[in-house]
C-alpha cells in the first residue's frame, strides 16, 4: 500500500516531504480526504490537489476535465489526469496511472499499478499489471564536446483492439513515428518495445523478448522466449522465430528461424549438430 500512496501522491504533485506526512498518517485516510475530494482550489499549503474528485463507481480519482464514462470502474488508489478518456465498461485497477490525454477503449481491462501516458489503448485490451506504456524511448547522441545529450521523445504510443500485454512490459513512446502495436497482438510479460516499433497484427511475442528501436514487424509473427531483435530491422508477415534468437538482419521470407544470427529453421538444426559433434570429436 505505501507503494501505491507514493505512486499516487507523486502523480498529484504532492513533495517528498507531504509523501512522508501522508504515510505517517495512513493510506486510507489520505486518499479519501483529500485526492477524492472536489477540490475548487488549493487550500493554500499545497496539501489538496487541484481539479480531482473522487470516481463514484470505484472511488478512484479523477480531474474534472477527465471524460470517464458512467459504466467505467475506476479502483480505489487509480488516478486519472486531466484530458484523459476512458471509454465504456472500463476497469482501472488500484494504483494505476492514466496520464494526461490518454484515450483508453471500452471494456479494456487494466491491471494494478499500471503507467499510461503518451498512448492510446483500444476496445477490449488486457493490461496487466505493472505495465508501462508511452515512456520516453532510449535514444542519445554525444555532441562535439563528448556529453550525451538525450534526443527527443515527442510522439506517443498506439496500441490496436484486443491487444493483451503482459504484466511489467515497456513499451515506449516514438521519436519520429508513432509505436503501434496492431489488432489482436499478444504480449507476454517482461517484454521490451523500443521506440518507433511497428508491429503487425495477431502478433505473439514470448516472455522477455526484447525489440530495439524502429523494427517493422508484419503480421502473424510470432516470437520464442527471449528473442532479441536488433534496431531497424524488417520482418515480413507469418516468421516465426525459435527461443533464444536473435534477428540482426532483416527477413524477407516467411518461415521458422532460429539462432545467433538467425537463419532459416533447417540451416540452424544443421549447426546445431555440426557444433555438437566438432565438440564432442575436440573432447
Amino acid at each position: 500500500m505505501a507503494l501505491v500512496l507514493r505512486r499516487v501522491a507523486a502523480a498529484l504533485g504532492y513533495t517528498p516531504q507531504q509523501v512522508r506526512v501522508l504515510s505517517q498518517l495512513g493510506f486510507g485516510a489520505c486518499y479519501s480526504s483529500n485526492a477524492c475530494s472536489v477540490s475548487s482550489g488549493d487550500d493554500g499549503d499545497g496539501t489538496r490537489p487541484q481539479g480531482f474528485q473522487s470516481c463514484p463507481n470505484g472511488g478512484g480519482c479523477f480531474h474534472k476535465f477527465a471524460s470517464i464514462d458512467p459504466t467505467a470502474f475506476v479502483e480505489f488508489g487509480a488516478v486519472v489526469h486531466s484530458k484523459a478518456v476512458v471509454g465504456e465498461h472500463v476497469c482501472i485497477g488500484s494504483g494505476t496511472v492514466i496520464g494526461h490525454g490518454v484515450s483508453v477503449g471500452q471494456w479494456t481491462k487494466i491491471g494494478y499499478n499500471v503507467s499510461l501516458s503518451n498512448c492510446s489503448v483500444g476496445d477490449s485490451c488486457i493490461i496487466h499489471n505493472g505495465a508501462c506504456i508511452g515512456q520516453d524511448g532510449f535514444g542519445f547522441m554525444v555532441n562535439e564536446h563528448g556529453t550525451m545529450l538525450k534526443k527527443p521523445q515527442m510522439l506517443n504510443a498506439r496500441i490496436g483492439n484486443c491487444v493483451e500485454i503482459g504484466a511489467n512490459t515497456c513499451i515506449d513512446r516514438g521519436s519520429w513515428r508513432d509505436t503501434v502495436i496492431g489488432d489482436h497482438s499478444k504480449i507476454d510479460n517482461l517484454v521490451q518495445i523500443g521506440h518507433n516499433v511497428v508491429i503487425g497484427e495477431n502478433c505473439m511475442l514470448c516472455g522477455q523478448v526484447g525489440i530495439a528501436g524502429s523494427v517493422t514487424i508484419g503480421d502473424y509473427v510470432t516470437m520464442g522466449g527471449r528473442v532479441a531483435v536488433r534496431d531497424h530491422v524488417s520482418i515480413v508477415s507469418k516468421v516465426r522465430l525459435a527461443a533464444t534468437s536473435c534477428v540482426t538482419r532483416d527477413i524477407k521470407e516467411a518461415g521458422d528461424y532460429g539462432g545467433f544470427p538467425a537463419v532459416p529453421i533447417h540451416k540452424w538444426r544443421r549447426q546445431v549438430v555440426i557444433h555438437s559433434r566438432t565438440t564432442k570429436w575436440n573432447s
